[in-house]
């Protein structure tokens, strides 16, 4: 499956809050809080499968992952030892467009990606133009001289307004480090990447 590009507040109005997706946020007073579709105000007990269907679309929409990049992730997280949720959750943070979004670079992750795919972003004084990029420890992430502007007007309103404690970001330079791997409870969603892990169980 490609990844989306159709309205982005549909997507939130059926899954909530998704930072990396989009910085819109719904008027609570509107009719448009409510799930979309002709059945959205209709709450029945969803069945096993559409919770675990749910919580796997949170996480693929926030971080804008095609289906193939996200079982790829899954099949990865599964060889490292360890809680494989968890290790799905740090792969995918530590992608160099997520970087750039939680340091504050970029409104969004879409965004972020743009950044990265028109070569405004160095690693390590080296230019890299791949938005799935794995960040290391050390890595230096920082902006062309050219490009510097037009990040500064994406630090004004910062999607998220903490930086999370495995990254360090120096405004004055418009550089970031990578100081380690992301904690579970930095990450900004609110779901369960134990369903996500058996959803995928009979497909992989």
């Amino acid at each position: 499956m490609a990844r989306y590009t159709g309205p982005k507040l549909r997507i939130t109005r059926r899954l909530k809050f998704l930072p990396g997706l989009t910085s819109k946020k719904l008027n609570k007073s509107s009719k448009m809080t409510k799930r979309p579709g002709q059945h959205g105000m209709v709450r029945k007990k969803p069945k096993p499968y559409a919770v675990r269907l749910e919580e796997k679309q949170k996480l693929r929409f926030n971080y804008g992952l095609s289906e193939k990049q996200l079982i790829n992730y899954i099949k990865k997280a599964k060889r490292i030892k360890g809680s494989t949720g968890s290790i799905l959750l740090q792969l995918i943070e530590m992608r160099l467009d997520n970087i750039l979004f939680r340091l504050g670079m970029a409104p969004t992750i879409p965004t972020a990606r743009q950044l990265i795919g028109h070569k405004h972003i160095l690693i390590n004084c080296f230019c890299v133009s791949i938005p799935s990029y794995q960040c290391q420890f050390g890595d230096l992430i920082m902006v062309k001289d050219s490009s510097k502007e037009w990040v500064r007007r994406n630090l004004i309103c910062p999607s998220l307004v903490k930086c999370p404690q495995h990254l360090s970001f120096t405004e004055q330079t418009l550089s970031g480090v990578v100081l380690g791997v992301v904690s579970r409870e930095w990450v900004p969603l609110n779901l369960n990447e134990l369903l996500i892990v058996e959803y995928y169980s009979r497909k992989i």
